[in-house]
């Protein structure tokens, strides 16, 4: 066992296979993060988006307000001017009117709200996206940490003279990081669900 560990072939496999797999995990980690920022990136422009449409749509049922208030008032009197704002009521308001539960309904204020709903329903995804990738990042990290300690131990070993305590020693931490690493890897990095 001591003569395995203390292999110079060994020594430099295991280096090689643990700078490889250094690289490939800080390479999926760095991917995570830009994966992250992208989908932050696009929920926050998709709530600046829903809340920029949500007060359009207010505006537009504020205006819709002041046609059926002008439209209540003429109908009886002035029924020219009646059709008038009758005429410019949004699609919304004009479906609403033919309805028999009243003109200001729940249908009414979702079909207002429709687009700025759609746009935070994207926002939520996108963030759940982000955060999911958030998580994957930080497992990386931990994989990453536990692979560079063992690519540091097992250069220290080759660094020792053959027939050191030492050498075996910080070779099997090597191992066991190498080990451990790929455990956390399989075990603990999730998947994101696109």
């Amino acid at each position: 066992m001591r003569k395995f560990f203390s292999n110079e072939i060994v020594l430099g496999t295991m280096i090689a296979v643990l700078s490889v797999f250094t690289a490939f995990v800080s390479y999926q980690g760095s991917m995570a993060d830009s994966e992250q920022n992208k989908y932050e990136i696009l929920g926050m422009q998709q709530l600046n988006d829903g809340n920029a449409e949500y007060l359009r749509a207010s505006q537009d049922i504020t205006q819709d307000y002041n046609y059926f208030d002008n439209w209540y008032l003429n109908v009886d009197e002035r029924p020219e001017i009646a059709e008038y704002y009758q005429e410019n009521f949004s699609e919304a308001l004009s479906a609403a009117f033919e309805r028999s539960q009243g003109v200001w309904d729940e249908q009414y204020y979702d079909e207002m709200y429709t687009e700025a709903y759609e746009y935070w329903n994207q926002s939520d995804a996108n963030f759940d996206l982000a955060s999911q990738y958030d998580e994957r990042g930080d497992q990386l990290q931990l994989v990453m940490l536990i692979a560079a300690l063992g690519l540091a131990f097992v250069a220290w070993a080759s660094l020792l003279s053959a027939d050191s305590n030492m050498r075996m020693f910080f070779a099997i931490l090597g191992v066991i990081a190498l080990v451990g690493g790929v455990v956390v890897y399989i075990l603990m990095v999730p998947a994101v669900s696109v």
